[in-house]
């Protein structure tokens, strides 16, 4: 895997964010591939709880300015950028004052899901391959982590599968037991047909709920890794129905060999 580049796509990541498995997990597996000898990137939405001062992120003007269009409205792209402490890795923030200025991350006050998530996850998806794009930065492996990145593999497949860049490229998704209550906005699958994807595509979006929505990166998906011990029997029997490399869920001692030789022998080798 030494020169391999892998492309860590995560909605939480420490030291950003509260420590969950899911936010320990992506910055281990990225942690321990660069220590590798793997070139890395990490993305994450940058929420308006992430301290900038204290963690140093600062605006690239030169990946900053574009505007995306989501559900036919005009959204600027704002990218920032920091380094974790003593590993020598950079993080890209996506940012716009609408999606993520907030002081929340996912849901208000009475614990209930911002109206808007749907559209924070779309704009995350492209913003991150936008960015990418400008960077000229071909991924071997784009590894997916948690919800809010879980359009990304649909996007890629389909909106962008005529983009030179992602030609070679091989999309692993992480599964997490983090579920969420209810469902997103559910004229999500109407927003995402916006972009021209085929509604076939986007049929198992009709009621954006946690597992449905994960159910969407595992279809577009190369392999999959269970990132927690306890998965539900439905995406359980529906990782097994997709018939793709699946990695089985990894002790931290177990993370670094074991997700390094996943990416080479069963992610890299189809």
């Amino acid at each position: 895997m030494k020169d391999k580049r892998i492309l860590y796509v995560s909605s939480e990541v420490v030291p950003y964010l509260p420590e969950t498995e899911m936010a320990s997990t992506a910055f281990n597996a990225a942690r321990n591939a660069h220590s590798n000898g793997v070139q890395t990137r990490i993305f994450m939405p940058r929420f308006g709880v992430i301290n900038e001062r204290r963690h140093q992120l600062h605006e690239v003007i030169r990946l900053s300015g574009m505007n995306l269009i989501i559900n036919d409205m005009d959204m600027p792209l704002i990218i920032k950028v920091a380094s974790i402490p003593k590993e020598r890795m950079q993080v890209y923030f996506i940012d716009n004052e609408e999606y993520f200025k907030r002081k929340a991350i996912f849901t208000d006050e009475d614990d209930k899901l911002f109206e808007d998530n749907d559209e924070r996850a779309i704009f995350f998806a492209k913003g991150v391959i936008e960015t990418v794009k400008k960077l000229n930065w071909a991924p071997d492996i784009i590894h997916i982590h948690g919800w809010m990145a879980s359009l990304l593999p649909l996007y890629l497949k389909e909106f962008y599968k005529e983009e030179p860049l992602f030609t070679e490229s091989k999309i692993v998704t992480s599964i997490y037991n983090n579920d969420f209550e209810g469902t997103l906005n559910t004229s999500l699958a109407d927003k995402i047909k916006f972009d021209k994807i085929d509604a076939n595509k986007i049929a198992v979006l009709k009621t954006p709920n946690h597992t449905n929505i994960l159910k969407s990166a595992i279809e577009n998906s190369d392999a999959v890794i269970k990132g927690s011990e306890s998965i539900s029997d439905d995406l359980n029997s529906f990782i097994e129905s997709n018939n793709k490399p699946v990695l089985e869920y990894q002790t931290e001692e177990n993370l670094t060999e074991a997700y390094l030789n996943f990416y080479a022998n069963e992610v890299l080798a189809k």
